[in-house]
């Protein structure tokens, strides 16, 4: 197409002209369409045309040939290349973000291999590696890209990958705290976390699946907000998601009548720990208390005992429209379990927290956290002679000891208890993922200031934590941990060169021959 410039407010802009005929006036028109300007002599190209020319580039078949001579490192983003074809990601993010799905790929990608490194370093690792976007991304364009990812387009990315990977697995759901340094963020409070930061901050519910090991879905909550009182928007939300036939493992955190209630509702199918204190717990156990841990209830595997029982669950639910309440019984299974090895850490634990109350009571160093312990446990009485003198509420104690080594579960689900144990279990994944999404990923303290900004880097993050879970899941599965550590792995594939000049595609650089291994555990194809 024909191309001329023109000088406009002394700037010379690049046009692009069309001729069209018009039959019904029997003459010829031309459109003018201005692509880019000139700088310098270099023609610079406006968004939309390098956005239109990328298409066409990327349509093309067979291998494309470079424009300019470059030496890359590529080995671990060509993995990552992989992985993201597999699952899925790269069209699904192109599918919700058209414009900006190569930089949330390259900027994932970086949190990956360079997980020690803030974000300021991506310039940087990008001349240096291939890449989806293949160029240098800024702070100030990171953070604009963080803004730019809106909640529509992240809810469409996760309807997508969940109609890919949901298998009818059950999914493991937990609650993290991410401290931020900012205070203009609705979310951000302040709130208990194991870190003890002295920061606001946001918790972040995370959703994993127990057979596919992969992330399923994420949700920023407010930071001063309770485990208990967040099942029931996260029932709201799969069923904004249409996601159907959902089965979810949940802690003793999460449990309450109404989140049950909830459950069942839904017809979701659950399974979750119950807290022993608890009066249905407490009826089931007295009446296997004493014959539970004998050899008939005893299971080699487990390493435990273990037995279960049917029980009617007072279900109510409250009608929307009409306001009544339905009332009825469902049938669910409460599983009770008792470990000789918990009982021992239980006991342990429980004394050395007697102990510290009474060194605190005792030195008069009280602990205002611990004021409802003094008063549950001890009977303190301070005169001018004898000093402190503390007399343990027995029966209090009594109470916690009798159930050292027992715990329970519930479901709605699961006649057998071995096999939901086995299920629970895996909310262990969740627990890794999280520390991962920490450690890792950067995400232990947020430093961004606007709520977009923290949504949008969280989404990059969530998007790395796919990968990440992968190459973790099949390391797991192929026993690669005894030679590799995960970052040894990537850094064993990263030192692979590419090679491109002007005119020729791509050239792969010597491999040695466990890099080739690595590939082929991976099923990503050897380069020619």
């Amino acid at each position: 197409m024909p191309r001329g410039t023109q000088m406009i407010n002394g700037v010379e802009y690049v046009f692009e002209t069309k001729a069209k005929w018009n039959p019904d006036k029997k003459y010829g028109t031309h459109s003018r369409r201005y692509i880019g300007k000139m700088v310098d002599g270099v023609f610079v190209p406006n968004k939309r045309y390098q956005l239109e020319e990328e298409l066409k580039e990327a349509k093309k078949p067979g291998p494309v040939p470079a424009r300019r001579s470059e030496r890359l490192f590529c080995g671990a983003t060509m993995l990552l290349d992989n992985i993201g074809e597999k699952l899925g990601i790269r069209e699904d993010l192109e599918k919700c973000f058209p414009q900006d799905y190569k930089k949330i790929l390259s900027i994932a990608y970086f949190l990956l291999l360079e997980y020690h490194s803030p974000l300021s370093r991506f310039p940087r690792w990008a001349m240096l590696h291939r890449h989806p976007y293949g160029k240098i991304i800024s702070s100030p364009r990171s953070s604009e890209l963080f803004a730019a990812l809106d909640e529509d387009s992240q809810q469409r990315f996760f309807r997508l990958q969940m109609q890919r990977r949901m298998e009818h697995e059950y999914l493991a759901y937990d609650i993290t705290s991410i401290s931020s340094y900012s205070e203009l963020i609705r979310f951000v409070k302040y709130g208990k976390n194991k870190e003890h930061d002295a920061l606001p901050q946001i918790n972040l519910a995370l959703l994993y699946g127990e057979s596919s090991r992969l992330p399923v879905y994420y949700r920023s909550l407010p930071g001063n907000i309770s485990d208990v009182t967040t099942v029931k928007r996260l029932i709201d939300e799969l069923a904004y998601l249409s996601i159907e036939k959902v089965k979810l493992v949940l802690d003793r955190g999460f449990y309450s009548e109404e989140n049950v209630n909830g459950l069942l509702s839904h017809h979701y199918k659950f399974l979750i720990s119950l807290k022993t204190s608890l009066r249905l717990v407490q009826t089931m156990l007295d009446e296997v208390r004493e014959s539970l841990p004998t050899r008939q209830y005893y299971n080699s595997n487990f390493r435990l005992y273990c037995t279960s029982r049917t029980i009617a669950w007072p279900y109510k639910e409250r009608k929307a429209r009409l306001g009544a309440v339905e009332s009825g019984t469902r049938r669910m299974y409460l599983h009770l379990y008792y470990d000789d090895e918990r009982a021992m850490e239980e006991r342990d634990a429980f004394n050395i927290l007697l102990d510290s109350l009474e060194i605190e009571l005792k030195e008069g160093i009280r602990n205002p956290e611990h004021e409802t312990l003094y008063q549950k446990y001890y009977e303190v009485t301070q005169t001018p002679v004898r000093g402190v003198t503390l007399n343990p509420k027995q029966e209090a104690i009594d109470k916690v000891e009798r159930n050292y080594g027992y715990f329970a579960l519930l479901s709605n689900d699961i006649k057998d208890p071995l096999e939901a144990l086995r299920i629970y279990r895996t909310k262990d994944l969740v627990e890794k993922a999280i520390a991962n999404l920490k450690e890792r990923l950067s995400a232990r303290r947020e430093g961004v200031s606007s709520e977009s900004h923290l949504s949008g880097k969280l989404f990059v993050q969530f998007i790395a934590l796919i990968y990440l879970s992968y190459i973790d899941k099949l390391m797991h599965d192929q026993d690669l941990y005894k030679s590799y550590t995960l970052t040894q792995l990537l850094d064993e594939l990263d030192v692979i060169e590419c090679y491109t000049y002007p005119g020729h595609t791509e050239k792969i650089g010597e491999m040695t021959k466990k890099q080739k291994q690595l590939y082929e555990v991976f099923g990503v194809p050897l380069p020619a």
